[in-house]
């Protein structure tokens, strides 16, 4: 360790410590409206921010315009032959507050189609870094690239009026939406497929079509991606991706810096990554047991071995939530339809029959139950989707339709820029000593 890593990890120690134990004295205290535990513990339940598209609530889950997920999957159109709603569905519930006819959602799909041209320079900036690249680096390095084509960055560079902000932004939004399948499949078949590519299918749905350009042409597979897309389109505005996008976009970023930014976040192991860690930790466990099938009694052993080693159960827990993610719940009634007797699938609901109990039983766990990354992988390896590191991917697509109507929305009521007041911890010393008064 050279000295000023040294330095520093002597300055930090010291200062985690005096953290932790003024938090201990003074956690309760309040600074304004908000506690002093939550001023350092990640604003957890500080309400700042206004979000019209999804609200979660710790009880009933995500509600999408106040529709639950069960309300939806009856209320959304489906494709011709199918039981699954459609995600351009869900986006124009988003973004217009109505519920769709079928009539609205061929239309967004026809939309998006016209929009869906990906600019040769795109794929060049994705085969310009090495193979090895982690896919969720080169999809926001494909954003990135396509920033070139924005459509607000160019207006406001003319002098656009503020009041007309909504108009570019959503020409944005609309043409990001439609190419990111193209972007994703692009890297997807670059990166596990020897770099065979499939074109587009204009006569298919966004979904739909994503599916057939990664090269999976089941019909249940498609469904499970307008599930897959339609289920982790948005969670309210808290999350890092949304918080994210909606803070680079106050600053006036267009669309494709905006969502490239909170894609970076959703890229993170406590956000995103998740469905790639619960995977892994499932196939680990049946290697360690050395079965594909193990019995609920040798997952509870192996769940108690798990924690005793200081780790913790992926895809169990969550932040707002205090029941199981309807999520969770939308996909193990696909898997009980479509896969009722594979036996990854039986293990995870194996593992969500075993766990809740044992996290209860520690006494401090809030909330034991599965959240929406504790089930995905188990569908997507049914169908010989294997390359882990890519599901990340697949969530980012999906969550744009939430968090770019949401940005169309911001410029629309033309919210300001996102600035929060934030103190040092030797003003929060002072404050408790009486000698300033910080939130001012």
């Amino acid at each position: 360790m050279d000295g000023l890593k040294e330095k520093f990890k002597a300055k930090a120690d010291a200062a985690g410590t005096e953290i932790k134990e003024l938090l201990k004295q003074n956690g309760s205290k309040k600074i304004g409206e908000v506690t002093l535990a939550q001023v350092y513990q990640g604003m957890r339940g500080i309400t700042g921010l206004v979000t019209e598209t999804s609200l979660l609530d710790a009880q009933e889950g995500i509600r999408f315009r106040g529709y639950s997920l069960p309300e939806l999957s009856e209320k959304l159109p489906c494709t011709k032959g199918g039981s699954e709603p459609l995600p351009e569905g869900l986006f124009y519930l988003m973004l217009i507050g109505d519920l769709p006819t079928e009539d609205d959602v061929t239309n967004v799909t026809n939309l998006l189609q016209r929009r869906s041209h990906v600019p040769n320079h795109v794929f060049a900036t994705i085969d310009a870094l090495p193979i090895s690249t982690h896919p969720m680096t080169m999809f926001v390095a494909g954003v990135m690239a396509l920033q070139t084509e924005s459509v607000f960055a160019k207006e406001y560079a003319k002098g656009i009026s503020k009041k007309d902000y909504w108009s570019p932004m959503y020409d944005d939004t609309m043409d990001l939406i439609a190419r990111l399948p193209r972007i994703a499949a692009y890297i997807y078949r670059r990166k596990y497929k020897n770099n065979e590519h499939i074109h587009p299918n204009g006569l298919l749905d966004w979904a739909g079509n994503f599916a057939h350009m990664m090269g999976y042409e089941d019909e249940s597979f498609k469904e499970l991606m307008r599930l897959y897309m339609t289920i982790h389109a948005d969670h309210e505005g808290g999350n890092v991706s949304a918080h994210t996008t909606h803070l680079v976009g106050s600053a006036l970023s267009d669309a494709y810096l905006s969502y490239a930014a909170g894609m970076n976040g959703l890229a993170g192991p406590l956000h995103g990554l998740a469905n790639q860690e619960v995977i892994k930790w499932i196939f680990e466990l049946q290697n360690d047991l050395g079965t594909d099938s193990p019995t609920k009694e040798q997952i509870a052993e192996y769940v108690q071995k798990t924690l005793s080693s200081g780790k913790v159960v992926p895809g169990y827990g969550h932040a707002v939530l205090r029941k199981t993610d309807p999520r969770f719940t939308a996909q193990m009634e696909f898997g009980k339809k479509h896969m009722p007797d594979d036996k990854l699938v039986n293990t995870v609901w194996n593992v969500y029959d075993t766990v809740p109990p044992i996290l209860q039983s520690l006494g401090k766990i809030k909330n034991p139950w599965p959240n929406v990354d504790a089930h995905s992988g188990a569908l997507l390896v049914h169908y010989g989707m294997k390359e882990y590191e890519f599901y990340t991917v697949l969530f980012a697509v999906s969550r744009a339709l939430g968090v770019l109507a949401s940005l169309c929305w911001d410029r629309a009521l033309a919210f300001p820029l996102e600035r929060p007041k934030s103190v040092t911890t030797e003003s929060v010393k002072q404050w408790l000593d009486g000698k300033a008064e910080i939130w001012e």
